[in-house]
């Protein structure tokens, strides 16, 4: 690898991306962005980043783009896709060309261009309903939906292409939670803290489900590892990540007491959404040494704290945080893509 190592961070504008970039530009690298910039702009003005940042407005499925973008780039962290299930199902047909064909053309010319390192955000959703205690990755794959199906399509994919001089790794995220430039309201505890603040009320359906959650400042500390830690001990890895698991109503307990406000209500109704898993870090934690250093109380707190400051603004009704309002109104520009 060079000595100032190049890396190209896909849908970097995005909720987790806006807060890996500035940590990847303050650890001295180059960096590339490729985003098409659908929720935010000039995410990165305040960076100090000289020539180290170099922001590629694009379509990843572009792949004379994508091939010019790879030139020179030593590792790509894989973020960009149509995130979570009510996005995907606006139209399945989009979603399988963003988040499965896209992701399969960008790994043959990543290693055909030399890269020798691929990041690939996965989902601890590939796991489906489990009754296991505590999900390993050893654990059979059952995906629920289709989002989550072509996450685990993706890893399959991206592990046949490991080699000695292309190493391959996906990240099975716990569901992030958290402030970030780029905010996103469309996450359990993200939800139900903005109910909380805005409104004194929780709407909790099911909740005996359960959801592992993870601090976005510890998810993007994990990818900023992940750069630079022997090939040996990730090549052909799944590896999950999550800070600590809950049910969804432990989830609004939570919010309900770091939230800073007096007396909020949870209302509880049924759901047939009945997703639900608790998985295991241990072997990012063995191999890795990586342990989470935040807490979900952390994300509530801070979050509360952006909101009831205008940091964040008309948050229970602003399109911009909110993925499927947001991708609905791009549909037209999506498709000519």
């Amino acid at each position: 690898m060079s000595e100032k190592l190049t890396v190209l961070v896909t849908g970097g504008a995005g909720y987790v991306g806006s807060i890996l970039i500035p940590k990847l530009l303050s650890k001295n690298y180059n960096v590339k962005v490729v985003d098409l910039y659908l929720f935010e702009e000039n995410l990165f003005s305040h960076c100090k980043s000289g020539d180290s940042l170099q922001e590629i407005q694009g379509d990843i499925r572009d792949q004379k783009l994508m091939t010019k973008a790879l030139k020179d780039v030593d590792i790509v962290i894989h973020l960009a896709c149509i995130a979570n299930d009510p996005s995907y199902e606006l139209n399945p047909e989009l979603g399988k060309s963003i988040n499965y064909d896209a992701l399969c053309d960008l790994v043959t010319i990543a290693k055909d261009s030399g890269v020798k390192r691929f990041v690939y955000a996965s989902s601890s959703s590939v796991y489906g309903i489990k009754e296991e205690e505590n999900v390993t990755e050893d654990v059979s794959l059952e995906p629920l939906t289709d989002y989550s199906k072509y996450k685990a399509l993706g890893e399959e994919f991206l592990f046949k292409n490991q080699s000695k001089d292309f190493t391959t790794v996906a990240v099975r995220s716990a569901t992030v939670c958290g402030y970030s430039p780029r905010q996103r309201l469309d996450l359990v505890v993200n939800i139900l803290t903005n109910l909380a603040v805005n409104t004194g009320s929780i709407s909790v359906f099911g909740g005996e489900q359960k959801r592992p959650n993870i601090h976005i400042e510890d998810l993007t500390d994990l990818y900023s590892m992940l750069i630079e830690v022997d090939s040996s001990l990730i090549s052909g890895h799944a590896f999950n990540v999550g800070a600590e698991n809950h049910k969804v109503s432990e989830l609004a307990e939570l919010v309900q007491k770091n939230a800073g406000r007096d007396n909020v209500e949870i209302v509880q109704t049924p759901t047939d959404d009945n997703r639900s898993y608790h998985i295991c870090s241990d072997k990012i934690k063995n191999i890795l040494g990586f342990t989470t250093q935040r807490k979900i109380d952390n994300a509530i707190i801070e979050l509360s704290d952006a909101i009831r400051s205008g940091l964040l603004v008309d948050t229970l009704n602003n399109r911009k945080y909110f993925n499927v309002k947001m991708v609905s109104e791009h549909m037209e520009r999506l498709l000519k893509a």
